[in-house]
Formats: C-alpha cells, structure tokens, sequence
C-alpha cells in the first residue's frame, strides 16, 4: 500500500513538473514512477515486494478474464442448446485465504464467473460452500477454483 501511494505521489509529481496535465503523461509518470521504486526496493523495506506485485496483477486479470470468458462461453452454450447439460451441486471447498477481506476477495471472484455461487463460508472459516451450476466432475471444479483462490492470495503476498 506504501508503495502505490508513493507511486501516484511520483506519478502526479511527473505531471506537475512536466506541465503536462493529460492521462497518458500521467501513466508515463506512473510507469517511471514504477521504475525508480523497484530500483528502490532493496533499500527500503517499506517497499519489500512492491515491484512484484504488478506482473502478478497483470497475470491474474489475464487468467481470470480467460476463465470468465469460458465460464460465460459453457453458460451461454447450455442456455441455446435445447438439452441442458448441467449438473448442479454445492461443494466445500477447503480455503487457504486467512483474513476477512481475502475470504470475502475469492468468495466475490467465484462468484463473479458464471455458473458458480458462493454461498456460505463455515464458522471457522476455513471452508467456503459453492453451488456449481456444471459439476460433472467434482474433482476438476475444485481444483480450478483453488487455483483460482492460489493466483488471487499471491496479489495479497
């Protein structure tokens, strides 16, 4: 959190000496700004991972506009073909997620994707209970939605 406030600081700091006040001087800015603290990094400590927080990010919006785009293609294909293929079913599904906020981040990314809803999380917080719209194989949704919860907990790292 350090590092991004000190990042917008850079960036708008870029905009203002520069005297060019549109977006993409700001995202210039933003990006040299991005440069000089992972040159930074390993002499302050508040910055500890900063530099590799945006490749993660950039890898997991890719993943999960991949998965949203499949999920909504296997929804829409069951909704305009006459047989429906799904199978519904809720499953627990073991979480790794620790904080309120991260629970609530992977509960809200499962159910963003089509055909899957969280529903609950147990008291202990430590299983979240899915209805899965297609579970014609129990093992391959879990797996799936682990991963998705593994590429969701490394933005938090």
């Amino acid at each position: 959190m350090i590092g991004a406030a000190w990042n917008l600081l850079l960036g708008f700091a870029w905009v203002v000496l520069t005297g060019d006040f549109s977006g993409s001087n700001l995202l210039a800015g933003l990006f040299f700004g991005y440069l000089v603290l992972a040159l930074l990094q390993p002499q302050v400590p508040a910055l500890q991972g900063y530099a590799q927080r945006l490749p993660r990010l950039v890898g997991f919006v890719g993943f999960f506009v991949k998965e949203l785009l499949l999920a909504n293609l296997k929804v829409a294909f069951d909704v305009v073909t006459p047989p429906w293929y799904m199978r519904p079913g809720v499953i627990a599904m073991p979480l790794r997620a620790e904080s309120d906020f991260q629970i609530a981040f992977v509960a809200n990314l499962i159910s963003l994707t089509p055909g899957t809803l969280s529903l609950d999380v147990s008291d202990d917080r430590k299983v979240l209970y899915i209805h899965a719209m297609f579970l014609d194989d129990e093992e391959e949704l879990r797996r799936g939605l682990a991963e998705l919860e593994r590429r969701a907990l490394a933005l938090f790292d």
